[in-house]
């Protein structure tokens, strides 16, 4: 059979997915056939006409995702100090105006800093992390089964994720219940996309957990910690790095949370029957 290009079945819209031709080859047997993939898309957030930085992301909730991702680089605290926000989605863009931008903020976005907080084990990659991470203080536990309920639920919403395989699923929960999910190419996008939806919305973080499909990086625990969730569950493996910064943080991390099967790695005085 001659190789024919792969080619885009229609133009990629403002969705997650889209569809591809592909040759599979199974029972001895090359056949054309369809596969849904993962949408890949720039997005250039400017701020008062300045370009500010470039995210590659899936383009769903975009407002959410900027929102957030301010946030966390430390330019916003209150959805209230963002006095405009206009997208330009077909384009790439999103046109923000903030009341009162922060220049050092700005300044020190990916500007590496290295040091210790109060003589602890805090290692932070980058001058708004330290800034903006903050220690978690919540009365909040979850039972074993909670955490095994919450994450089955996360898994059944990840419908995207099962068509394609190429995205990360975040969740925000109560103890009971899966709230939403944000779906996303990149782990952090999905987590800045509940952080703008928490701060848009207005939602109180106190009593919520985030359920999260990938790894728990140094990056994922130091989203929490922003967000000001203390209870993080994730069906796969954390590093080193995230841990550490979880202890000092206060953030319970949950991990490899399959087939009835959990290890609590940080702060298992949150998993009633750990402590």
């Amino acid at each position: 059979m001659q190789d024919e290009p792969h080619r885009p079945l229609e133009e990629p819209s403002l969705t997650s997915t889209t569809t591809w031709t592909v040759h599979r080859y199974k029972n001895a047997a090359i056949i054309p056939d369809d596969d849904t993939i993962a949408i890949e898309a720039p997005l250039t957030i400017q701020i008062d006409g300045e370009e500010f930085a470039t995210l590659v992301y899936t383009p769903t909730h975009t407002e959410e995702l900027v929102t957030g991702f301010l946030a966390s680089e430390g330019l916003i605290r209150f959805v209230d100090q963002i006095e405009s926000l206009a997208l330009e989605e077909e384009r790439g863009f999103a046109h923000v105006k903030l009341r009162h931008l922060h220049q050092l903020s700005q300044k020190m976005v990916s500007r590496r800093f290295i040091g210790s907080c109060c003589g602890k084990s805090r290692q932070f990659y980058f001058h708004n992390d330290a800034r903006t991470a903050r220690t978690v203080r919540t009365p909040l536990q979850l039972t074993v089964e909670q955490c095994f309920h919450l994450m089955n639920q996360l898994q059944e919403q990840s419908i995207d994720f099962q068509a394609t395989g190429g995205l990360h699923n975040a969740g925000l929960c109560t103890a009971d219940e899966l709230l939403l999910s944000r779906a996303d190419i990149g782990r952090h996008n999905a987590l800045d996309k509940i952080y703008g939806y928490l701060l848009r919305q207005r939602v109180p973080v106190r009593d919520k957990v985030i359920a999260f499909s990938g790894r728990v990086s140094s990056e994922v625990a130091l989203k929490a910690a922003k967000i000001g969730v203390g209870i993080l569950l994730s069906k796969s493996a954390p590093t080193d790095l995230a841990l550490r910064l979880a202890q000092d943080l206060g953030i319970t991390v949950v991990g490899f949370i399959r087939k009835e099967q959990l290890t609590v790695y940080t702060h298992p005085e949150r998993i009633i029957g750990c402590n």
